[in-house]
């Protein structure tokens, strides 16, 4: 992107009218401050009342979290408004579950029992508003692009599911503990719990961009990646009762997964957002195109990915995702066959070529984080750095592809439509290292398989 695209008016109106302007973020004021206190006064009384539960890198990952949380707040101050709401949520379910006892008591059962427990604060509860709102939130959005009050609705749904679904974590890591001893643990473990936070990170990382370059036209090629995820957590969930609570295994009784994968899934979530972005980007560039031949690669490239839980889902045909990919073909289409309206409401292309670009610069750069996480981890469980797993190796071909997709950008200048479908493209090689890897591989990471 040149520099007087980034010095024009429009581009300068569309950062200041969002609230974050590339400028410095200011001093720290009271409320940051005390944002900062209360999460330091949460890590005290979970120190003082669990520390004979945690070891020493626990305390550390828990005070470091303090002071990481406490910056993401100041740079970004939603956030802080949502870890609030979602923090007083989940006490006051753990209270629910207590019978107004200490937060330390509790009993599991009265999930059946309590009115707001049974449908609202339960994890399960929770977990599953927070899918019902991403799917209403993707309507919506979509419907935004003839009603600015529907675009409206789709970004307050957006950030209900998101505090549904945060709220559902932070309560099941509390009901794993009421279960047992050695039953809790931190909910991502398992592919039922990283989907959600699958689901969680891209929302986010979407809401901030959407919040960044003040516009909301983007949410519905955002949160089409979001639902689908959505739609195979409840069908996995259901048919495989997966969101049952379970013990972990040995190999992953670590606190190295405390930090290993969060930052992996941010690196997917944010390849997502930018695979989403790169097909807005594309329905910008062809939007005003009568010859549908150009789009004959767009819509095949769609309905594959349409496909792909289609794949993943069953190793048997399936109606629901016959129903499903189906259904996915007729939306990918239609966003074709309107490409034109849709391409006019679209931010600029300078725009949507530099979310793309952010989006997998950040999440390039937790990916590689996680990888040497994911190897010092293998180190310390298994003896050895690297082994060439499956996963291993796939997590390595997901990072070769981004880091070819950055160094022909930064060295070469790679920019729009073939950036825009190798983004596309990528989402590929991402789904299957996260899915695919588990559905017809196996190995040393076979902890959530299908």
């Amino acid at each position: 992107m040149s520099d007087t695209t980034l010095k024009s008016p429009a581009w300068q109106g569309a950062m200041v009218s969002s609230g974050d302007a590339r400028g410095h973020r200011g001093r720290p004021d009271w409320t940051d401050i005390g944002f900062f206190l209360i999460l330091a006064a949460g890590a005290g009384y979970a120190l003082s009342v669990f520390g004979s539960s945690m070891d020493y890198y626990e305390k550390v990952i828990l005070c470091g979290a303090v002071a990481g949380f406490s910056w993401m707040a100041w740079l970004w101050r939603p956030l802080r408004t949502l870890m609030v709401l979602s923090g007083l949520s989940a006490l006051f379910a753990i209270w629910l579950y207590s019978n107004g006892g200490g937060l330390g008591q509790g009993d599991i059962t009265r999930a059946e029992s309590v009115f707001f427990l049974k449908y609202l604060f339960s994890s399960q509860s929770a977990i599953l508003w927070m899918c019902a709102l991403f799917a209403l939130a993707t309507v919506c959005y979509w419907v935004g692009f003839v009603s600015k009050t529907a675009a409206w609705l789709g970004t307050a749904l957006t950030w209900g599911a998101v505090y549904a679904g945060v709220t559902g974590l932070l309560v099941r890591w509390r009901e794993g503990h009421l279960l047992g001893p050695d039953i809790g643990h931190i909910p991502v473990s398992n592919l039922y719990e990283v989907f959600v936070l699958f689901s969680l990170i891209t929302a986010l990382f979407y809401l901030y961009y959407e919040r960044r370059y003040a516009t909301r036209a983007l949410g519905g090629f955002v949160l089409m990646v979001v639902t689908s995820a959505v739609i195979f957590l409840l069908w996995y969930s259901f048919t495989r009762d997966a969101f049952q609570i379970q013990p972990l295994v040995p190999a992953l009784k670590s606190w190295w997964m405390k930090i290993h994968v969060p930052a992996n899934f941010i690196g997917y979530g944010t390849f997502s957002l930018a695979a989403m972005v790169g097909f807005a980007y594309l329905i910008k560039e062809h939007g005003e195109t009568r010859s549908w031949g150009r789009l004959v690669p767009l819509f095949v490239l769609g309905a594959v990915l349409c496909a792909e839980p289609f794949i993943f889902g069953s190793r048997e045909v399936s109606m629901t995702w016959m129903l499903y990919f189906g259904v996915g073909a007729i939306v990918v289409g239609a966003i074709l066959a309107f490409r034109g309206p849709i391409s006019r409401k679209l931010p600029s292309l300078e725009i949507l070529d530099d979310i793309m670009y952010r989006a997998i610069a950040v999440g390039f750069a937790f990916f590689t984080v996680a990888t040497i996480l994911g190897a010092l981890w293998a180190a310390d469980a298994w003896g050895t750095y690297w082994q060439w797993d499956p996963k291993e190796t796939w997590a390595l071909i997901v990072w070769l592809n981004y880091a070819a997709w950055l160094h022909m950008r930064l060295m070469k200048g790679l920019r729009g439509p073939m950036a825009a479908y190798w983004a596309l493209g990528g989402l590929l090689v991402t789904s299957f290292a996260f899915l695919g890897v588990n559905m017809f591989l196996s190995g040393l990471h076979s902890y959530g398989e299908l």
